[in-house]
């Protein structure tokens, strides 16, 4: 068997600071975050999920058999108990051969345990914290306190995944880290595909969270005066001032607040076209999956969706104003042929690159070399 040297082997999943099972069933997204795991279960000896969720061991239904949910405990504080999560669950950390983080944010948690027990670390991130509070307009301090932490924890980590080319070469040139992996986010191809479903004629649709990275005002100013309906799938801060506008300006938008992942197949089978207007992104889950449907897909040309976009060829990119968003709209909606060929071209983009069969491999061979 190629991965013999794994069926002994333990793996420990760091959560991200203050996310739980819990929340990422509340979301809609358990079923995705959790099958990469699932799969890699079959290979391991056994799997630990430190979360931030007290009794996180409901949804262990969720999960394979030999994934054990090791829920916070004792500490009411998240970032109290980050700190202490490798001393109060020090039996456990005495056993497991692979740490690894899910994100930045809160992978001190595994840095105090590689240093405390000298397990190997894998430090995973789908995005760049410092890029994030950057773009967000975060305090000084804040920005150079996750620099710090990412150098410290590139510096001690064994190994590296991150899912986009924008945030491997930023990694590279600022942290210089050992064993560099680029695995791109992926989509369950087998559960996320075309479906003979009726359309709505002239529907759009966008996932994600309701908050100004997804420059959600400037796509309904664009979509102002249109015949086309659009509807809003997340929740997020934004979403009280969005219901406004839209009432404001008389647009035709529904907001659907959060579909479980299992659901959305369906859901997104129903529209023509899937939009993300994002000012940046790290490597969007919502656009690979709307891809995997064979929807017609519309993102905007910045990092991360331009790794998945070829313009003209599987998608359109275009510029994150109102006016841009706004011709390529119209240029997709009018042309059915054009629609035809992008959708096919989406899926077959996804089959090719980002299906979960293929990228559990490059995992899978990162962890063989650690161990071997």
């Amino acid at each position: 068997m190629k991965y013999q040297v794994l069926k002994e082997k333990t793996l420990a999943l760091f959560f991200t600071a203050g996310v739980s099972l819990r929340l990422w069933h509340e979301i809609g997204m358990i079923d995705r975050e959790v099958a990469i795991y699932n799969e890699l279960s079959k290979y391991f000896k056994h799997i630990y999920f430190f979360t931030y969720g007290g009794e996180d061991f409901k949804f262990k239904n969720y999960l394979a058999n030999n994934i054990t949910v090791v829920p916070k405990r004792y500490i009411a504080n998240n970032l109290l108990y980050s700190f202490m999560l490798p001393i109060i669950h020090y039996k456990i950390f005495k056993k497991v051969d692979i740490l690894k983080t899910n994100q930045m944010l809160g992978s001190w948690s595994a840095v105090l345990a590689r240093l405390i027990y000298r397990k190997k670390l894998v430090v995973r991130t789908g995005y760049m914290w410092s890029i994030h509070l950057s773009k967000e307009g975060a305090r000084g301090w804040q920005k150079m306190l996750a620099k710090n932490l990412e150098m410290l924890a590139y510096k001690l980590a064994d190994s590296g995944i991150t899912s986009s080319q924008r945030n491997f070469d930023y990694i590279e040139q600022n942290y210089h880290p050992r064993n560099l992996t680029l695995i791109p986010n992926y989509v369950e191809t087998n559960v996320f595909q075309p479906l003979n479903t009726v359309k709505k004629r002239g529907s759009i649709c966008f996932i994600g969270r309701l908050t100004k990275q997804k420059n959600l005002f400037t796509l309904l100013e664009a979509l102002s005066g249109l015949p086309y309906t659009i509807s809003l799938i997340g929740s997020g801060e934004q979403e009280e001032q969005l219901r406004e506008f839209v009432i404001k300006n008389n647009i035709t938008a529904s907001f659907l607040g959060n579909i479980p992942n299992r659901e959305l197949p369906k859901v997104l089978n129903e529209y023509e076209l899937f939009i993300l207007p994002s000012l940046w992104e790290g490597m969007p889950k919502t656009l690979l999956e709307a891809m995997a449907c064979g929807l017609t897909v519309i993102g905007t040309n910045v990092n991360g969706i331009r790794e998945i976009i070829k313009h003209g060829e599987n998608g359109i990119l275009c510029g994150t104003d109102p006016i841009s968003i706004r011709e390529a709209i119209m240029n997709v909606m009018e042309d059915e042929g054009l629609k035809e060929t992008l959708g096919r071209n989406a899926r077959k983009t996804i089959e090719q690159r980002f299906s979960l069969e293929r990228l559990i491999e490059k995992e899978l061979d990162l962890y063989a070399r650690l161990l071997s």
